[in-house]
């Protein structure tokens, strides 16, 4: 089952492109059969939030929450892990701070 907090495998098409690849992403939530992620990138110079493989990443990469789309449950391939509390914690603070500035402007 899936479920906030999840690193996973999913087909995601790209705006500037038709084309449509396997990518990871972090599940932030859902409802029904949709849900909301944000983007993994291995680029680590990206912003956003560092993961290891200490966390469980194949790879160190970056949480990027400027990168959030809607996916089908139906797009979903495979679950890599979970991310850990302290982790979720610091996503929910950096998102917060992100969209707190949306009602300073």
């Amino acid at each position: 089952m899936l479920k906030p907090g999840d690193v996973i495998l999913t087909r995601i098409q790209f705006v500037d492109t038709s084309e449509i690849k396997a990518r990871p992403a972090l599940i932030l939530f859902k409802e029904f059969d949709n849900i909301v992620v944000a983007g993994i990138t291995s680029n680590t110079k990206m912003d956003g939030i560092k993961i290891s493989k200490k966390d469980g990443a194949i790879k160190d990469s970056v949480i990027k929450l400027n990168y959030i789309f809607t996916i089908s449950k139906n797009m979903v391939s495979k679950v890599f892990f979970n991310l850990s509390q302290k982790k979720k914690e610091e996503v929910f603070k950096e998102l917060t701070n992100k969209l707190r500035k949306l009602t300073q402007s």
